[in-house]
């Protein structure tokens, strides 16, 4: 089968790999109808995330069950499922307590072995306690299987900064980054009942989305500038939930400083040199609570996916270029340019 593969930093590659085949008995075969490129791979496509030369990459897809194993009982051939961008088992303590991605057994798609999501299949692990069934007839809405696909993982994960935040109703939040997950996270906390929500964000294009999401104000500054425009907005008092959706110092730093006193911060970009954006003396000065991580989807898809099939969300917006599997290197190049939000790949 063709999958993508990673060389080294720029050097993304779509080749012949061994088929995906069952390799254990809880094993599922998954035929990939869509697929995406995600920021957090630009990260090793950049060289700051080390892979091995010739290793899978790709997290995020949905498909057709093609086969499955003798121990898989919830999944028959033929079933339209999304995957979650890590596997669970969910049996284990962790699962029971719904964060699935620290299940005792799970692991991430593209680790070394196996299979990762940009290709023409996937080898799915613990097929019952991974795999979400998805309406059949979803299968020839080319519409909706672009929202679905954002289950897989920036629409769970958006979620998930809004949760750690602490939004609720009547609240204002503040969005700082504008990618994908930051904007899905506008839509999560438009979905919460937010009353403001402030985004932060110098691209025009993907401000608009963040408006369609619901955002009522957008910040175009950055650093300090960033964080007296957002204050000037709140009367001086910051925002009650920030959800902070990059992973650098700045952006962790400018989360905090624009958080109201007694608020929260849910963090969900991937840390990169953001450690040194945390004052844990301002934070208890001000009563600040730090939470997020990484988002264990596979727990949220069931309510978010209530959602989308129903038209109360939709995430689809965020994928703003489609490109065939072949295409994909190109893919790569147009998000790390920033000429690309997010890039749909149909196998």
């Amino acid at each position: 089968m063709r999958a993508t593969v990673i060389h080294a930093p720029h050097d993304i590659r779509v080749e012949e790999v061994p088929d995906a085949a069952i390799q254990r008995p809880e094993d599922a075969v998954v035929r990939v109808l869509r697929a995406c490129i995600c920021g957090s791979d630009l990260w090793a496509y950049r060289g700051q995330a080390a892979r091995r030369p010739g290793q899978r990459i790709g997290h995020e897809f949905l498909g057709v069950v093609e086969e499955t194993g003798s121990a898989v009982s919830g999944l028959r051939v033929g079933d339209l499922v999304v995957a979650p961008f890590m596997w669970s088992d969910g049996t284990c303590a962790f699962c029971a307590e719904g964060l699935y991605t620290s299940c005792e057994h799970g692991g991430f798609w593209g680790s070394v072995g196996h299979d990762g999501g940009q290709g023409e299949a996937v080898r799915v692990p613990h097929a019952d306690g991974t795999l979400v069934k998805l309406p059949a007839d979803a299968a020839t809405d080319d519409h909706l299987l672009t929202a679905l696909l954002a289950l897989s993982d920036v629409m769970g994960t958006g979620h998930h900064a809004a949760l750690g935040a602490g939004v609720r109703e009547g609240a204002t939040v503040a969005v700082v980054g504008d990618g994908a997950v930051g904007l899905c996270g506008v839509l999560a906390a438009k979905r919460l009942g937010a009353e403001r929500i402030i985004a932060l964000g110098r691209h025009t294009a993907r401000t608009d989305i963040a408006k369609l999401f619901g955002a009522t104000d957008v910040v175009a500054e950055r650093g300090e500038a960033a964080e007296a425009a957002v204050r000037e907005l709140t009367g001086g008092r910051g925002a009650h939930a920030v959800i902070e959706a990059v992973g650098t110092e700045q952006s962790m730093r400018t989360a905090v400083n624009i958080t109201r006193d007694g608020g929260a911060v849910g963090y969900v970009g991937v840390p990169h040199g953001s450690g040194t954006g945390l004052d844990l003396g301002v934070m208890f000065d001000r009563n600040i609570t730090l939470r997020g991580g990484v988002a264990p989807v596979r727990a949220y898809i069931p309510e978010l996916l209530v959602d989308v099939l129903d038209g109360t969300i939709d995430p689809s917006p965020v994928f703003d270029r489609a490109v065939s599997l072949e295409e994909v290197p190109g893919g790569y190049r147009a998000m790390d340019d920033r000429s690309a939000l997010k890039v749909m790949i149909t196998p």
